[in-house]
């Protein structure tokens, strides 16, 4: 009898460690990284964001002669707003449906595709060919450029991309981290590109997947989704209540046998 119960017992203990615990190894960025050989670990360079539509655009033009910015805007900030003081809000230049942005003076300008150092490139050489500025300095800037982080994340929402250069890494680290909770290897990024919109997935456990992942580098408007972890307690579904459940269960048994056990001594 009292063999029974010990292992009736050791079982019990057993099913709850089942119920609560999950593999280190699922929980691990970046395995595999210590492996790498640094003299051949290629990065990837191409990471500028590509203007699209609906996108803003800071557009600054200086020069050496103040006056001649003077038929451009009442500021050198291109679609800033008329008022005046350090509170002056700056409205920027809206890429409309068709990839196109509107410069004082220079006209219609079609701008998706581009990068912010490609674009200025192309201002100021209108600039110059038509002897507006002969020595125009262009800075653009994106306004407002967001990534989305959805599902289990400690701090979802919307995220403001502080650069040009923000990984997927960056994007969780946005989001305060994931929890216990997230499902770390199917990391969902859906992504609008060429008018259609594509869905990667990536493995934060896997080095060699989140280094040659097409999507490493976030794009303005990306949507990334971190699953739940099913193999432990999610709070609001239904893998809780079965293992809450299960595990008072096995809990208020185990408090049992051990009562019988030391009373049957």
């Amino acid at each position: 009898m009292k063999k029974f119960l010990a292992n009736s017992l050791l079982l019990l203990c057993l099913a709850g460690g089942l119920t609560s615990c999950v593999s280190s190894k699922k929980m691990l960025y970046l395995q595999g990284a210590n492996s790498l050989d640094p003299s051949s670990q290629k990065v990837l360079d191409d990471y500028e964001l590509h203007i699209k539509p609906d996108d803003q655009l800071y557009i600054t033009i200086n020069s050496k002669t103040p006056e001649l910015l003077t038929p451009f805007a009442n500021s050198q900030v291109l679609g800033s707003s008329t008022t005046s003081g350090a509170s002056q809000e700056l409205q920027g230049l809206l890429v409309d449906k068709n990839g196109d942005i509107e410069v004082p003076v220079l006209g219609k300008i079609h701008v998706a595709g581009l990068t912010r150092l490609e674009l200025a490139g192309v201002i100021k050489n209108k600039l110059i060919e038509g002897e507006y500025i002969k020595d125009p300095t262009v800075e653009v800037r994106f306004k407002g450029a967001k990534i989305l982080l959805l599902g289990e994340v400690n701090s979802p929402g919307v995220k403001e991309l502080p650069s040009d250069r923000v990984t997927i890494l960056d994007a969780i680290g946005l989001g305060g981290d994931l929890p216990p909770t997230a499902k770390r290897n199917n990391i969902q990024v859906i992504r609008e590109e060429n008018g259609e919109r594509k869905s990667y997935t990536v493995d934060l456990t896997s080095s060699e997947d989140i280094f040659n992942s097409p999507v490493y580098y976030m794009q303005q408007n990306d949507v990334v989704y971190i699953e739940p972890n099913k193999s432990i307690n999610v709070k609001g579904s239904s893998a809780l209540t079965y293992l809450s459940a299960g595990g008072s269960v096995i809990a208020v048994l185990a408090s049992v046998l051990s009562l019988i056990f030391v009373l049957a001594k």
